[in-house]
């Protein structure tokens, strides 16, 4: 599967609350269409499938929301998009299927809720990689320490 296109058609972002005790953060994935892309710009052996979601990221006890809708055209082996299409009659996606598309959509997604949650002071939800306090503490010399040495 091959990631074509990837475009936001609605950001929303609301803070109900300051209060972070208790705070759990969950998010969800709606499959909201996908149907067929035709298109004389794609001549690729892949078929082209346009896939529109919705996410949402709820901070928990109603403390704030964030909520992604957007579109993903994907390129997809012609096997593939044809069970694919055939089981969204059904409102259902195969498995396999399903495992990339919600993966494209978490990395898309989470990335630009990094930025929201910046923007309003949200806690961020994911953790960040952090130094611990003895990260230098080490018998040998600091960067620091030899810069100042050589100074000398």
């Amino acid at each position: 599967m091959k990631l074509a296109g990837f475009n936001f058609n609605k950001l929303n972002i609301e803070k109900f609350s300051d209060n972070f005790a208790d705070l759990k953060i969950n998010t969800h994935i709606d499959i909201l269409e996908i149907g067929e892309v035709k298109s004389e710009i794609f001549k690729l052996k892949e078929q082209m499938i346009a896939v529109s979601f919705k996410n949402i990221l709820n901070y928990e006890p109603n403390i704030a929301k964030i909520e992604f809708t957007g579109t993903i055209i994907l390129g997809v082996e012609s096997r593939i998009a044809r069970e694919v299409l055939k089981d969204w009659k059904d409102k259902k996606i195969p498995n396999e299927f399903r495992v990339s598309l919600f993966n494209i959509i978490l990395r898309k997604c989470h990335v630009k809720a990094l930025e929201l949650e910046e923007d309003l002071n949200l806690p961020l939800h994911v953790q960040m990689p952090s130094l611990q306090r003895n990260a230098f503490d080490k018998k040998e010399n600091s960067p620091e320490e030899e810069i100042s040495k050589g100074e000398d």
